[in-house]
């Protein structure tokens, strides 16, 4: 078994190597809750797969992705996994582009003990969902349900096997459940019967964990050592891989929305949902996001213009793919993205930003992490034109709450023309500033990056700064220093570092960049546009 420490990157320079990522844990027996496999093909190749019939190659849709080209192959199937596996969750998205005649399918498949021999959730173009038991041409049907298939249209399908019991889903909703004892162990597999289709996001955990996005490291160390090999550029790092990990909206349903108002609706409560954005469109109040949510943007474009996202008490939430602008207009209305007593968060690849011509106290902050939030990851964001752009703990006299909490990285994004809080940071120990770019071109004169108070402990590692008067700053106002230590920080045309004391030992395994890299690949990877929704 291969072990991978991350399972995506858009850059040339990753190498050669299995994108496919199988944990250091053989799932034989009883398994516990663990994701053990991942593939989403953007590192370009499929390597770890196995195929049989058809026409296989990783393509561009939207992001790469694993297509089956040939609609003239009667069966055609791409293997993964091992065949020791038994009770165990798959799950993947599949788009069907074309159908070659009446009753085709595309599909998914568990336990697959031969090329023949498989538990299998189909959707065929007679607009059905079906589980089946696949032996040789006998194929019994466990259960089935009606569901339009639509070419040109992403299906997220997911087969849980536990001991005898079978189920599928499709889009979140359980289609079909029963009993059959043909195959206790096996691989998973891609399927198309006379059919052209697209696959991605492909995922395997143990039974009882909600499907993931897949891992980016191995079970955490308490001492983890960097490596120079190039990061993920979706792989969820960092602290919000802590306290059981963060899942978002995997396991429930999926809904797309077009204003405000029907966002607003869509990210209440704690049911687990994936919000998927579609457009840009104006709101003039924040809004709530609940617990157990993903909130995606569609595309390049999507996001809000005017007000911002809330996350307060919330717990377990995914926020990736959207623009978010304050404007003048809507000063008031808090932050871009605002954590306020909220646990597991990863914020990824979005765009953050309002702009410098009204001062310093116009607008609130971009990002900010407040009232005893913890186990945050906030990654390949653009954080842009602001002045107070990412507040971790928001007063000095908050000890209580936040002592102990405030656990946060912050990784390769890119700030530019931030000219402070980047992060300011109080009482979280330790909070993991690497590989971020930070860059000032608007007013070199006022500017300093990572802002360490109030007895807080903060790594910096591995960054590049330009144009930063005060790459690091310890202490800020009023208020008291706290301590940081730098290392391998790239400093052009920018200020000396100030560092001091010492940081709690960083518990989750990381790979960390060479920062003379930087800067090209935080520009290259940072953003919206790079993940698909």
């Amino acid at each position: 078994m291969r072990l991978r420490h991350h399972h995506r990157t858009a850059l040339a320079t990753a190498g050669a190597g299995l994108t496919a990522l199988l944990l250091a844990v053989a799932m034989t027996g009883n398994a516990a809750a663990a994701t053990l496999f991942g593939d989403n093909f953007d590192d370009g190749n499929a390597d770890g797969w196995s195929k049989s019939g058809g026409d296989w190659s990783v393509v561009t849709d939207g992001t790469p992705a694993y297509r089956q080209s040939n609609n003239t192959s009667e069966l055609a199937r791409a293997f993964a996994g091992q065949t020791s596996w038994t009770d165990y969750q798959v799950q993947a998205r599949v788009k069907p582009l074309s159908f070659n005649g009446s009753n085709r399918l595309i599909g998914l498949a568990s336990r697959s003990t031969s090329a023949t021999k498989m538990y299998r959730l189909a959707l065929t173009n007679a607009n059905r969902a079906e589980l089946q038991m696949v032996n040789g041409s006998q194929l019994t049907v466990i259960g089935s349900a009606a569901l339009t298939v639509s070419t040109g249209t992403w299906y997220t399908l997911r087969i849980e096997a536990s001991g005898s019991t079978i189920k599928g889903f499709a889009n979140g909703a359980q289609i079909a459940s029963g009993t059959d004892t043909a195959y206790s162990a096996g691989r998973i597999v891609l399927v198309t019967a006379y059919a052209d289709a697209v696959f991605d996001d492909v995922t395997v955990d143990g039974v009882g964990g909600a499907p993931t996005t897949p891992p980016t490291s191995s079970s955490p160390t308490a001492s983890p050592t960097p490596t120079s090999a190039p990061p993920p550029t979706t792989g969820l790092v960092g602290w919000a891989t802590q306290n059981g990990g963060t899942t978002g909206g995997a396991g429930g349903g999926t809904v797309t929305v077009t204003d405000a108002t029907a966002l607003a609706n869509a990210v209440k409560g704690d049911t687990a949902t994936t919000v998927r954005v579609s457009g840009n469109f104006a709101c003039s109040t924040e809004i709530r996001v609940g617990s157990n949510k993903t909130v995606i943007g569609v595309g390049s474009g999507s996001g809000l213009t005017g007000c911002g996202l809330n996350l307060r008490d919330a717990r377990n939430i995914i926020i990736r793919n959207l623009n978010i602008a304050r404007v003048p207009a809507s000063v008031g209305n808090g932050d871009a993205v605002h954590l306020d007593n909220s646990t597991n968060v990863w914020i990824d690849h979005n765009d953050l930003s309002s702009d410098t011509s009204h001062g310093t106290d116009y607008y609130d902050g971009l990002l900010d992490v407040t009232h005893g939030s913890n186990f945050v990851t906030v990654s390949w964001n653009r954080l842009h034109d602001h002045v107070k752009c990412s507040l971790v703990g928001h007063s000095d006299s908050n000890s209580g709450e936040d002592t102990g909490k405030l656990k946060v990285t912050y990784h390769h994004n890119v700030f530019s023309n931030c000219f402070q809080r980047n992060p300011r940071v109080r009482f979280g120990n330790p909070v993991h500033v690497f590989n971020n770019y930070y860059v000032n071109t608007a007013n070199p004169s006022y500017s300093y990056g990572v802002a360490t108070t109030c007895n807080a402990g903060v790594l910096v590692e591995g960054n590049y700064f330009e144009n930063m008067t005060d790459p690091t700053h310890v202490g800020e106002g009023s208020s008291p220093a706290g301590n940081l230590v730098q290392r391998n920080n790239v400093f052009v045309n920018s200020g000396t570092p100030q560092t001091a004391g010492s940081v709690a030992a960083i518990p989750y395994a990381y790979t960390l960049d060479a920062a003379s890299t930087v800067k090209s690949t935080v520009t290259a990877g940072a953003g919206t546009g790079k993940v698909s929704g």
